[in-house]
């Protein structure tokens, strides 16, 4: 009798010590992890700082915006 108490608390333990093993893991990885947003247009500043130019021609994918050619921003949306 006296043993299968040791037993179910060493399980019981065991169990518990698991649980916070498996939180603090789930923590770093969170912590780790960065945040992402959604990615936004360059403004025509930020293209020609990169080292690019802006092409405004339209194009079916953006009408209403521009896109900047070379550079750091190279294929991206300039708004």
């Amino acid at each position: 009798m006296r043993i299968r108490r040791i037993l179910a608390t060493g399980i019981a333990t065991a169990a518990l010590a698991g649980l916070g093993l498996t939180g603090a893991a789930t923590a770093t990885a969170a912590a780790l992890t960065p945040i992402q947003g959604p990615v936004s247009a360059l403004t025509p500043g930020e293209c020609t700082d990169g080292g690019g130019t802006v092409d405004w021609t339209p194009t079916p994918a953006n009408p209403h915006t521009g896109t900047c050619k070379g550079g750091t921003g190279n294929g991206q949306a300039v708004d």
